[in-house]
């Protein structure tokens, strides 16, 4: 009997698309929470249809507050829209409220470096597949999918609900935080940059 030698070696692949700077790269400080303005971003999926809406979800790390916003689709366009109305939203202070934003490889997050490039808010990209790495914001997505299960479609949810998530992730009283609420918190520091 002849048996075939295992001639196939193991491939190891290298990331090809390299979006900005790795979270490697990321300073200490903004791994022990001690600073506000370090945020992390994703999207949520309802249906996979390419034609479907998405949430873009951003957490900031210290305070866990949680902004969630409806985007026309999985694209770099879509964020950019979304990004331009926070920059217009919270306006001047933008970068001290922006300081860092840690993405995953999603091409969606593609031109996120450019959209943020002249307020001087540093994108970092996390390692692929290696979710844990934002986790604080995939926790905060698994929190949304008790209003928005996965498979129903995000056009055919009402921004009321939308809006109930946000809010009531944001009134959740958190041991981490003293039993504060994250909307508590976040406050707390606009009113420290306000001053």
């Amino acid at each position: 009997m002849k048996l075939r030698r295992n001639t196939k070696t193991k491939r190891i692949r290298k990331n090809k698309r390299i979006l900005g700077q790795s979270i490697e790269e990321r300073p200490a400080e903004v791994e022990q929470r001690q600073e506000f303005g370090h945020w992390e971003i994703d999207t949520v999926v309802g249906k996979k249809d390419k034609k479907d809406e998405v949430l873009l979800t951003l957490t900031e790390r210290k305070t866990r507050e949680e902004l969630i916003f409806r985007a026309d689709g999985k694209n770099s366009q879509a964020i950019n829209t979304i990004i331009k109305q926070l920059r217009h939203k919270y306006g001047i202070p933008f970068h001290q409220i922006f300081k860092t934003i840690t993405s995953d490889n999603g091409s969606e997050f593609a031109e996120l470096s450019l959209s943020v490039q002249d307020e001087k808010t540093t994108v970092y990209f996390t390692h692929p597949y290696c979710s844990s790495e934002r986790g604080t914001n995939e926790r905060h997505n698994g929190l949304i999918r008790r209003f928005i299960p996965k498979g129903k479609a995000i056009s055919s949810v009402s921004d009321v609900t939308i809006t109930y998530a946000e809010n009531w992730c944001n009134s959740l009283p958190r041991r981490i935080l003293g039993y504060k609420t994250p909307g508590e918190c976040f406050q707390e520091e606009l009113s420290r940059l306000a001053s």
